[in-house]
């Protein structure tokens, strides 16, 4: 089969014609075979690139894989071979999850505890971005935050993989959606989506369009704050927080961790969450579990949508880390297998 292998740590965005790319294109890779009775093989048709896959070839990310390695998280396919007591999955079943490595690859092999069915009726391409993203921001808000209905929601990094999904999931459980990023397109798509108010940084100050925004509507301030950014964003947005708000840490992809005043959260009574949606796995394996099924059923009755705006084939990997570090993606970037007999929509 044909896999994404990291041999050495290094810039993904190297060509992989080069021989000082880390990653290659193995393309006689042996295929996984079926290691219990409960296991199951899934022909991948689309895999999800993250920040965290790009941090981890980098040799950044907060966990590090032994060389060589497939790098790849959450994905979508058809199930391909099935264990003699696998009772949930049938071949040809449509299905996605999510693994700490190896879904840049034709083949996986997982338990079928781990597979969630995708609904008829759902994009298999769009299911394979959907546990990662949305996973981090539903788990985050709903779980963590306990983000609710009438409540005032602010997205910093709003155009990215997990801030479109913040602000999907604000939308969906009824609270006041404040969204931040940066240029005319991706504002473009925010108000699509119903974004109650969207600040443009390229010619906004973030402070000044808020409080603009929560006077119209007489509303005091904000009560959670989602921050994939950190840096000056985090410290800036701190002074629209309201007493009692949630701020939730998501990750830095502005490469500055922000410090946040011990001193003012106790005054104002603030709760701050680190959210490592991966450790969830170990220590909260249901609530990831009870989390995507969810939102399969969410994506399947319309109430989100997953926006792709780069596809890649697997030789182009290098292309699709690229438009990760150049922040050009608007939504999720995606590797995609064309094979011919698998089917993209069902």
């Amino acid at each position: 089969m044909e896999a994404l292998v990291c041999r050495k740590l290094g810039d993904p965005t190297v060509s992989i014609q080069d021989n000082s790319s880390p990653i290659l294109i193995s393309r006689n890779h042996p295929i996984p075979e079926l290691d219990s009775p409960t296991a199951v093989r899934v022909r991948i048709k689309a895999t999800s690139l993250n920040f965290a896959n790009y941090l981890q070839i980098l040799g950044k990310y907060q966990e590090k894989a032994s060389l060589p390695f497939i790098p790849g998280s959450d994905y979508s396919g058809v199930v391909d071979a099935v264990g003699p007591k696998v009772s949930n999955f049938r071949v040809g079943d449509p299905v996605c999850s999510f693994v700490p490595l190896g879904s840049f690859a034709q083949f996986i092999v997982v338990d079928q505890a781990q597979l969630f069915r995708v609904p008829e009726g759902c994009d298999l391409v769009a299911a394979g971005a959907l546990p990662v993203a949305f996973g981090t921001s539903h788990v985050a808000l709903v779980h963590r935050a306990q983000l609710t209905s009438g409540q005032v929601l602010l997205v910093l990094g709003a155009a990215g993989g997990v801030g479109l999904a913040a602000v999907q999931i604000g939308k969906a459980v009824g609270a006041v959606v404040i969204a931040v990023a940066r240029g005319a397109d991706k504002v473009q798509l925010l108000k699509s989506l119903g974004t109650d108010h969207v600040v443009d940084l390229t010619c906004e100050n973030v402070t000044q369009s808020v409080k603009e925004f929560l006077r119209s509507r007489k509303l005091k301030g904000v009560d959670v704050l989602y921050d994939p950014v950190g840096g000056k964003l985090t410290k800036e947005t701190m002074k629209l927080l309201n007493w009692g708000a949630h701020i939730l840490i998501i990750g830095f992809a502005s490469g500055e961790i922000p410090v946040i005043p011990a001193n003012i959260a106790l005054v104002k009574n603030w709760t701050v969450h680190g959210l490592y949606w991966g450790s969830y796995k170990i220590h909260r394996p249901s609530v990831l579990e009870e989390s995507v099924r969810e939102l399969l059923s969410w994506l399947a009755r319309g109430l989100i949508s997953i926006h792709i705006s780069h596809s890649y084939r697997l030789s182009e990997a290098n292309l699709a880390f690229a438009a990760i570090r150049d922040r050009k993606a608007i939504g999720k970037v995606m590797i995609v297998f064309y094979e011919k007999h698998t089917i993209s929509k069902l």
